[in-house]
């Protein structure tokens, strides 16, 4: 019987990892909002419990990516995900105890921000550069396919069983994830291609130890902090980040309130539709990935091109479907609009998102932090923008289910978008410029 390759092993359980983290961020967008309807809370106070999450995954992107630096990627990922499956375990999805939802939520976000650095970390250890693209690809499509089983799923079992029951499901998914990486995770083998190893490819990332006249003696490499944060490359990835990001989350935590109070639906009602935006960024982030993979090693484009191309059609392509969203007001308009956008920007990923790897391979979970940061920012800002919009604009209207409502919402981030792919294009790089 023929053995599956280590690697592979490993980015199968980080797809499932990041697989798990959205269903844990939709279900509780889907478990809030019917339990804040329910109890009548305004769409002001719903954006601030749904954009608490967001400061603590801020807050820990940068650390995460120390510490996966540091102490290994394989550790801190089991830690985080044992400690936000613990979390959700214990606090009910109740909007009158505020203040323990927003403790809840911060802890959350807190040790889902050490997830992403830590991946970057242990894929830049184990996946050669001519899968990068694909493997990386592969791994946040997980978040996609997440996000479209909890569309799917969790509506009918909040209705059935009620939100408690989304909470435990979430934690019992997360403890199952962290039993499969305690058993089949390990650390990378040391490659002996000089090639590989210039890429970081197969090297620890661990602080070195090394022989000197016959003594050992501590070296550990510095992170060039002020390399990183004066680079163009690196900003131009951190703004794209920032963009992904902003859309995505402004979707995720309020297309549930679009589809019922924008357009009048029932998610219940909707079956599989409400799941084909997330559905659609699953299969264009794997075919981003396989695009850009191909393009690189039949020599078509070099990496900055194939970066620049992909980054540029998704971000594009994703502006005019954000731009139309509010013009349509059927079910079918508005989930093909979203679809576009969502499934356009997840093809950009395969231009900005594995570009961390490109410039920087040996520092993939720092920069990673760094860019996440920015993209949490994003989720900080739009989320919380978003419900003082919709607040406004039912004050002025006396509903939210008028498109002038929503224009705004999808507006921003479309301009925001135009704004970020042509920065990708003046600055970006595919070469390496960290040694």
């Amino acid at each position: 019987m023929t053995r599956v390759p280590t690697r592979y092993v490993i980015v199968l359980l980080t797809f499932i990892c990041t697989c798990v983290c959205y269903v844990e961020r939709v279900g509780f967008s889907i478990a809030y909002t019917a339990a804040a309807d329910a109890a009548g809370i305004n769409q002001s106070s719903k954006g601030i419990i749904l954009s608490t999450f967001y400061y603590g995954y801020a807050c820990s992107q940068v650390p995460g990516g120390w510490a996966s630096q540091r102490i290994g990627g394989k550790y801190v990922l089991l830690f985080s995900f044992m400690l936000w499956s613990l979390i959700c375990a214990l606090v009910p999805p109740d909007p009158s105890q505020v203040k323990l939802l927003i403790l809840a939520r911060l802890l959350v976000g807190v040790a889902q921000g050490f997830i992403f650095p830590s991946i970057h970390t242990v894929l830049a250890q184990w996946v050669p550069p001519h899968e990068r693209s694909r493997s990386v690809s592969l791994t946040m499509s997980g978040m996609y396919l997440g996000a479209a089983a909890g569309m799917l799923f969790l509506p009918s079992l909040v209705k059935l069983q009620g939100p408690r029951l989304v909470f435990l499901s979430e934690a019992a998914m997360g403890s199952m994830w962290s039993l499969l990486w305690l058993k089949f995770a390990s650390d990378p083998p040391r490659s002996e291609h000089p090639k590989a190893t210039a890429t970081g490819f197969g090297q620890s990332l661990l602080p070195i130890k090394k022989i000197e006249n016959g003594g050992i003696a501590g070296h550990a490499t510095k992170i060039p902090w002020k390399r990183i944060s004066l680079s163009l490359p690196i900003w131009a990835i951190v703004v794209n980040n920032f963009t992904f990001h902003y859309a995505l989350y402004v979707l995720m935590n309020w297309l549930p309130t679009y589809f019922e109070q924008g357009l009048q639906l029932s998610l219940q009602e909707m079956g599989s539709s409400k799941m084909l935006p997330y559905l659609n960024m699953f299969l264009f982030s794997n075919i981003g990935g396989v695009v850009a993979d191909h393009l690189i090693t039949k020599r078509i484009l070099s990496v900055t091109r194939t970066r620049k191309f992909l980054n540029t059609i998704g971000f594009v392509v994703a502006t005019c479907a954000l731009v139309a969203l509010p013009m349509f007001r059927t079910s079918f308009g508005a989930v093909f609009c979203s679809s576009i956008t969502l499934g356009f920007l997840a093809l950009g990923r395969a231009g900005f998102a594995v570009n961390h790897m490109d410039v920087a391979p040996r520092y993939a979970g720092i920069v990673m932090g760094v860019s996440n940061t920015a993209g949490t920012l994003a989720g900080i800002v739009g989320v919380g923008l978003t419900g003082h919009l919709l607040e406004s604009a039912k004050s002025a209207h006396s509903d939210i289910s008028s498109p002038e409502a929503w224009r705004s919402v999808f507006y921003i981030p479309g301009y925001l978008c135009i704004f970020s792919s042509l920065m990708f294009l003046l600055f970006s790089t595919g070469e390496r410029i960290f040694e």
